[in-house]
C-alpha cells in the first residue's frame, strides 16, 4: 500500500474483489486491498474512469495518442496488457440525486476516451486491477484530478452510437432513456394505486430492461435510476397530485381548532364540495365511491 496510500480512502468500505475475474466477493476495503481486483468506484459515484487496454504496451497507449498523464496504470507483468485510470476532480452521482446533465457529458467523454485509446469498448468500469497489489506493475504517473471540461478537450465529443449505448456509462444513459419513456404513460395506469406499487413496477421495468445489456449494471445502479424516475412521474402526474392536495387539505381540517369553527348550515353547504377541499371534481367523486369521504 506503498504507491497509493491516498487512493485507499476513496475506495467503497465493502467492495467487490477478486483475485480470479470468474469469482467475486464482497469484502471490508481491508481486506479487498489484498486481492488482485477490486472495485474502484463507491456504488452510484464515479471517482476513476478506467481504461481497458488489450496491448503488449497497454500502459503507454495514453502518451501514444497524446492523451493527458493518467494518475496511475497497472500492467500485468505476463503480456503487457493494462488499466489506465483518470481520477476527476468532481466525481459524477449516478444515483438519484446526481444531475442527468453531468452523467450524459461523463458518458460521451468516457466513450471518447475509450476511441482515443483503442480500448476495449466492453469493459465496465467496474472492476480494476488492484493499484496497491504487488501481482501488477503500477506506475504514478501524475497526482492531478481531472475536471471533466479539462478531459474533453483531448476527445472529440460526440452523441453515444447505440454501441456505446451498451456498455460503460453509456448503459446509465440508455437505461435512464428507455424507461423514462415508457413511465411517462405507464403513471396512468397506476392512478388510484400506491406509491410503493409504482415503485415496484418501474424498478421491475428497469431491471428488465437492464438484462438486455451484455454486462448488466449492478443493483444499486438499477435502484437508484428507477427511484429517480418514479418520484419525477409521481410528483408530475396531475392525478397524484390532486392526491396530494387532497390530503393536505384533509390534514389541515382535521388540524383545526374545533371550539372555534362555526357549524356549516346545510342551506349553507358549498354546491361544489370539491372546491372547498381543493381537488378536482372527478378526484372527489373517485374518493367518495371509494369511501375515502
Amino acid at each position: 500500500m506503498l504507491l497509493l496510500p491516498e487512493i485507499y480512502e476513496t475506495l467503497p468500505y465493502k467492495p467487490y474483489c477478486t483475485d480470479g475475474l470468474g469469482n467475486l466477493v464482497i469484502r471490508p476495503r481491508q481486506t479487498a486491498v489484498k486481492m488482485r481486483y477490486i472495485q474502484h468506484n463507491p456504488p452510484c459515484m464515479t471517482h476513476f474512469i478506467c481504461l481497458d487496454i488489450d496491448h503488449e504496451h497497454g500502459a503507454m497507449r495514453w502518451a501514444e495518442e497524446y492523451l493527458p498523464p493518467p494518475r496511475w496504470t497497472s500492467q500485468n507483468p505476463s503480456n503487457g496488457h493494462a488499466h489506465i485510470v483518470y481520477e476527476l476532480k468532481t466525481p459524477v452521482c449516478t444515483s438519484e440525486h446526481g444531475s442527468r446533465k453531468a452523467l450524459d457529458y461523463l458518458a460521451k467523454i468516457q466513450a471518447g476516451l475509450v476511441r482515443a485509446s483503442r480500448a476495449d469498448v466492453g469493459y465496465t468500469n467496474f472492476i480494476t486491477k488492484n493499484p496497491l497489489h504487488e501481482h501488477w506493475r503500477t506506475e504514478v504517473w501524475t497526482k492531478e484530478a481531472y475536471e471533466l471540461n479539462y478531459l474533453a478537450e483531448f476527445v472529440d465529443l460526440r452523441p453515444l452510437t447505440s454501441n456505446e449505448k451498451e456498455y460503460g456509462l453509456g448503459r446509465n444513459c440508455s437505461l435512464f432513456d428507455t424507461v423514462r419513456h415508457w413511465a411517462y404513460s405507464a403513471i396512468r395506469e397506476h392512478r388510484g394505486k400506491t406509491w410503493d406499487q409504482w415503485y415496484s413496477s418501474v424498478l421491475k421495468h428497469a431491471q428488465s430492461v437492464n438484462m438486455m445489456f451484455s454486462e448488466p449494471l449492478p443493483y444499486s445502479e438499477i435502484k437508484a435510476t428507477a427511484k429517480s424516475i418514479a418520484k419525477y412521474c409521481w410528483k408530475r402526474d396531475a392525478y397524484h397530485y390532486n392526491e396530494f392536495i387532497y390530503r393536505q387539505a384533509l390534514k389541515g381540517s382535521k388540524g383545526g381548532k374545533v371550539s372555534k369553527r362555526k357549524p356549516i348550515a346545510t342551506s349553507e353547504q358549498s354546491m361544489k364540495p370539491w372546491e372547498d377541499l381543493g381537488i378536482s371534481r372527478r378526484t372527489y367523486y373517485n374518493h367518495k365511491k371509494l369511501g375515502k369521504l
